[in-house]
Formats: C-alpha cells, structure tokens, sequence
C-alpha cells in the first residue's frame, strides 16, 4: 500500500459538509468543550515555553471553534482565521487560501493546523509543510488524522473517510527539516529562542 490512500471524490466543503461534521451534534466529529480545552492547552504550552504570541494563524481554522477561546486566554495577539472553503469565508469572514500557497507577512508566533493535511493528495501536503516552516516563528501546533487513527483511535461514524491516510512518520519526516518535536501535537521552530527540558521533548 502506497503512503496515501486514494480519495474518492473531491470534497465541496460546502454547507452540506458542515452541516454533517460540525452543525449537528449527532454527526459532529468534534464539541465546543473539546475544542476550548484544546485552546487550554496550546495556550498554556506557549506559556510555559516563554513565548510572547502576538500573531496567530490558524490554517484551516473551519467554523472558527478555537477563535473565541484563543482571543480570551491570549488577548494581546491577533487571530487570522485562513480557510479554503468560499462557504466558510463567506459566512465568517475568514482569509480564503490554500495553505500550500499561503504567504503571511509578517510571519506568525504561533500556528495551528489542526485537521487539515489529510485532504490534501502528497505533493500539496508536502508543499504544506514546508510552508508551515517560512510561516512559523515559535509554535506549531500540529495533527492530521493518520492511518493509525482510522484504525485505533477515531469514530468512523463521525469522522470523514474521504481523505488521504499517510503512515505518521511521514508527517514527521518533513516537520523535522524545521522544526524539533516536543510531544502532544508541539513543534519548536528550529533556531526559535525557546527552551523546553530534554525529557519533555522527544529529540
């Protein structure tokens, strides 16, 4: 089997998609309350690391539920939302882009691209990560459903199947070319002024 499953058809990202995975919580593949603690979280990494977020990307950011919690526990820093789908921009306003394309001037303390990279096929979601690299300037937080996770980890019922499942490593291959791994969904930009304990990190 080849790195990357086949995708079925190309996905609209339209109201209909949304309506499925986010609007309606019997088929909703994710809560509020999941996506304020994983705010929690991030925030509290950036703390504990000492780095100063004034600007914050959030790429493929989709109905916006990191935004709200993100403004209250870093409120000095300015949240742009980039979203592919013209449904979602249309209805939040959103900065419509591609990722693999994108180019924020100037560049970001943290980014997040959560849950995004799976529909991307290998040569855009390579592109992807290496511009993660020209965009970041201190955190990234990261995660892509894997092929591990259809099979252990995530609901099939409530999780999109039409998307490119890649082995892990994969990801982290081309992640380590900028970044050093600490753990949990955290990368340090390589060369950032940020210091994390050697038992907290992986490399």
């Amino acid at each position: 089997m080849t790195s990357s499953a086949s995708r079925k058809t190309a996905l609209p990202f339209d109201r209909e998609y949304y309506r499925r995975y986010y609007y309606d919580p019997r088929t909703a593949v994710t809560t509020r309350r999941e996506m304020k603690a994983r705010a929690c979280l991030i925030a509290a990494f950036t703390e504990h690391v000492g780095l100063p977020v004034r600007r914050i990307l959030d790429a493929g950011c989709g109905t916006g539920l990191l935004r709200a919690p993100l403004e209250r526990l870093l409120p000095r820093a300015e949240y742009v939302g980039l979203e592919a789908s013209s449904y979602l921009c249309g209805r939040y306003g959103w900065q419509q882009g591609r990722i693999e394309q994108y180019r924020g001037t100037p560049v970001f303390d943290l980014v997040i691209c959560y849950d995004v990279l799976q529909y991307l096929d290998a040569r855009a979601a390579a592109r992807a990560l290496s511009n993660l690299g020209r965009l970041c300037r201190g955190v990234l937080y990261f995660s892509a459903l894997t092929r591990r996770d259809w099979e252990w980890n995530c609901d099939p019922v409530r999780t999109d199947s039409n998307v490119h499942l890649r082995v892990a490593d994969w990801y982290r291959r081309r992640l380590r070319r900028n970044f050093r791994e600490v753990g949990t969904g955290f990368w340090l930009r390589r060369g950032a002024p940020l210091t994390v304990w050697e038992l907290e990190s992986r490399f």
